[in-house]
């Protein structure tokens, strides 16, 4: 809990010690009213005041105690990246002028249409080139963070230019899978994504990125710009993620669950709020029985179940849950 409690309040500096003990025993999957965590959370505290790492005042209120060798060090790394930060300014105008002439005609603002690729010759498209000598454009782009948008992802890939993307989803729930198909405007800003972004971070997690061509059959690229998605959104947290909510809704699906889940765990899980459950149904494969990680949890009332639904994006058990309304 220390190390928790100490990441924590580098972050934020200062925090209400209840506010902070409720933020780590929910990071740790714990009830928030349980006994034993609260001494836990109390002794690990505790610890560090004594340490010197930590202070908390009368009014409850915890603030980070930075050392001195801290300090010199942040110092320090804020100068180291404010210089990779001009470095990187630099790199990046260069390669924006060298992929301005690559994908000549194609690239747009974020958010607004891209032009039509028909007008671009087929055979200057999939052209071989460095990096991709059998001209593909289709991509496969997976370990992407469930709040990805059509909007992120465009600027992520930027100076390459995406047409199309394709969100995968389960069939039967629609929870997103972290992953999409998407088209480039040419074959050298496909080799550009594979080159220059697989790997690199998006909102926190390296994305892999390979080719990926169509097979014989698929419709491909798409007829609409961004598919199985909401409103661009391909998973996401929070209300922007979810679904207009039907008037008097007293029901919430949950998804994208940990095997071993229970009853009383997801009952905990929305106690954190004061959301009440009523009742929870969990789904099974017709055919094989197996648990598809997903179900619905009945509240008492529409103000229980506004509140659990403020828990969309929560991890439970080790995973973001996805959270939406239903009937």
């Amino acid at each position: 809990l220390a190390v928790k409690i100490v990441k924590e309040l580098r972050t934020s500096k200062s925090m209400n010690v209840k506010s902070l003990r409720k933020q780590i025993l929910l990071q740790v999957q714990t009830d928030t009213k349980d006994k034993s965590a609260k001494k836990k959370f109390k002794r690990a505290v505790q610890v560090l005041e004594e340490e010197g790492k930590l202070m908390l005042n009368k009014d409850g209120l915890v603030t980070f105690r930075e050392s001195k060798k801290e300090k010199k060090s942040k110092k320090e790394i804020k100068k180291a990246k404010k210089k990779r930060k001009n470095d990187h300014v630099e790199e990046t105008e260069t390669k924006k002028q060298k992929i301005d002439e690559e994908c000549e005609n194609t690239e747009t603002e974020v958010g607004t249409e891209s032009q039509n690729t028909s007008e671009i010759d087929s055979s200057e498209k999939n052209k071989p080139c460095p990096g991709n000598p059998s001209g593909y454009t289709r991509l496969f782009l997976g370990n992407l963070p469930f709040a990805v948008d059509e909007d992120s992802l465009r600027t992520f890939l930027d100076p390459g230019f995406m047409t199309h993307v394709k969100w995968i989803t389960d069939k039967e729930t629609g929870k997103f899978y972290g992953s999409a198909f998407i088209e480039m405007s040419s074959s050298k800003c496909g080799a550009i994504a594979v080159k220059d972004k697989n790997g690199e971070k998006l909102m926190g997690r390296p994305i892999r990125i390979n080719f990926a061509p169509a097979r014989d059959g698929d419709v491909w690229p798409p007829k609409s710009k961004e598919v199985t998605g909401n409103g661009g959104q391909a998973g996401g947290t929070g209300v922007k993620a979810m679904s207009e909510k039907p008037d008097g809704c007293v029901k919430l699906f949950v998804g994208n669950l940990s095997f071993d889940i229970d009853d009383d765990t997801i009952v905990k899980f929305f106690a954190n709020v004061d959301a009440e459950v009523k009742a929870v149904r969990w789904l099974h494969h017709r055919d094989s029985g197996d648990f598809k990680g997903c179900g619905y949890v009945e509240f008492w009332n529409t103000d229980a179940c506004d509140k659990g639904a403020t828990l969309n994006g929560k991890v439970l058990m080790g995973r973001p849950i996805r959270i939406d309304w239903t009937d």
